[in-house]
């Protein structure tokens, strides 16, 4: 019974008393409560990622940069606060789909063979690098982004068919092992000209991305196309813009913060992800709560220009890295992923400050408060809160990288290996491992949503 407490959200368990309350009314109150807070208003069943999973993002540099990996993670742990998820980042740096990095195969032979001679050696490699790196994880979905470095290596047939016959095989050996497996086209190369479309590798990558749908469309599982929008917002963005990267990177492959958040905004709408995080909506000539949508409003006091409620939501908005604001101006990330509503309709005329627990945060004409506002990354406490989490998972994640690969995979030369050397591997595995649980209980606290004191004060009165 106390696990079964400690799991329910902090907005239904509130509602649940308020429930019991309603139960000693009329049955008109209670069949009107029971409508308001009990039917669901935002649905989760199409997004990819389910309550209970273990996800792991396997890919090349571009995943072992761990930025638009976090910020998938960090959308779908405070979207959904009370599931228990976990996340992993099994990217490498130089990575190709015949795991050129982790497994060291022979890529010319691998690559340029016949289908008979080549089969055999892509079961060997990807079955090894997989047992490893991924299914000792114990994963129920994977994203596979994977294919920026097969088309530098070789963007020819033989590298395509190589690439096709490797996803092929990797989709294979999770299906086998009952996990759910979303192909994602990497992000196009960034080369600084007004014609991106136009640059052979993301011709190559093109051919590639299409040769990956029909792998997905075959094996009846996701396929997320990040390289058609992130080519869109290239040319557009490139005609003002020639001799910058628009993805902020320090070269054309690896964006920074702005380029992952564009990547993170197109697999999170490829993976269903929905748009609301909550939405509240005040008429203070009414006095009353016109609309609560995945929040609760209590409290609420409309007197002398002055309008104030408590607001207990389910979620939380999608924290938005600091340095990729230039991201929300370049696609419409906030509108598909992080809608955080406020509105409030037939206030007095004036110019109204919206203040959070007593922290101002926004302040408008009564005209626009009433078209209403979305407060996602200007919602102060709440989005300090969400910048938190975000850190958090910075930090479990680098704590990941530093056992898997600089602790479970660093080599012991031949002269040195002894008991005692794997001994304490083991013990330094262990340490880690415990301080990744500890960090991931730490997420877990700080995801859950706090009851926040809103009050709208008019600043500047208009004359009738």
């Amino acid at each position: 019974m106390k696990s079964m407490k400690k799991n329910i959200s902090p907005i239904i368990n509130h509602r649940f008393k308020t429930f019991c309350r309603f139960l000693f009314l009329s049955p008109y109150a209670f069949v009107i409560y029971t409508l308001i807070y009990f039917v669901p208003k935002v649905s989760a069943a199409d997004f990819f990622i389910h309550d209970g999973d273990r996800v792991v993002f396997l890919g090349d540099s571009i995943t072992e940069q761990r930025l638009y990996t976090n910020f998938i993670e960090a959308y779908a742990l405070t979207r959904h606060p009370q599931w228990k998820l976990a996340f992993r980042n099994a990217g490498w740096a130089g990575d190709t789909a015949f795991f050129r990095s982790r497994c060291h195969p022979d890529g010319g032979r691998l690559v340029g063979v016949e289908e008979a001679a080549q089969q055999p050696m892509i079961d060997k490699v990807i079955r090894r690098s997989l047992d490893r790196d991924v299914l000792a994880l114990k994963p129920t979905v994977v994203t596979i982004d994977l294919g920026m470095n097969d088309i530098s290596v070789r963007p020819d047939t033989d590298a395509y068919n190589a690439y096709v016959r490797c996803i092929t095989k990797m989709v294979e050996v999770f299906q086998e092992n009952g996990v759910r497996t979303a192909l994602l086209t990497p992000q196009p190369v960034e080369n600084k000209r007004p014609d991106p479309d136009k640059d052979e590798k993301n011709l190559a990558m093109r051919k590639f991305a299409d040769g990956l749908k029909a792998i997905a469309v075959k094996s009846g599982i996701p396929y997320v196309d990040q390289l058609d929008p992130y080519l869109q917002i290239l040319l557009r963005e490139r005609v003002g813009n020639p001799d910058q990267f628009i993805g902020g990177g320090q070269d054309g492959v690896h964006p920074g913060p702005t380029g992952h958040t564009i990547m993170a905004w197109s697999i999170l709408k490829g993976l269903g992800a929905t748009p609301l995080v909550s939405r509240a909506e005040i008429d203070a000539k009414s006095k009353i709560v016109v609309a609560a949508d995945a929040c609760n409003i209590e409290n609420l006091k409309v007197s002398d220009c002055v309008v104030s409620f408590d607001r207990l939501d389910g979620a939380l908005p999608l924290p938005i890295h600091p340095n990729a604001e230039p991201a929300l101006k370049l696609a419409p990330v906030l509108e598909d992923l992080d809608r955080y509503e406020i509105k409030v309709t037939n206030l007095p005329p004036g110019n109204y400050q919206l203040s959070i627990d007593g922290e101002p945060v926004a302040t408008m004409l009564a005209e626009e408060w009433a078209k209403g506002r979305n407060l996602a990354t200007t919602a102060g406490p709440i989005t300090k809160q969400g910048q938190e989490i975000l850190k958090a998972i910075g930090d479990k994640n680098d704590l990941y990288f530093k056992r898997w690969r600089n602790v479970q995979l660093t080599p012991i030369p031949d002269w040195a290996q002894s008991p005692e050397l794997e001994s304490r591997r083991a013990a330094e595995m262990a340490r880690l491992d415990q301080k990744i649980a500890e960090s991931e209980a730490k997420i877990d606290k700080l995801r859950q949503p706090q009851r926040h004191h809103f009050e709208f004060k008019i600043m500047v009165p208009l004359k009738q």
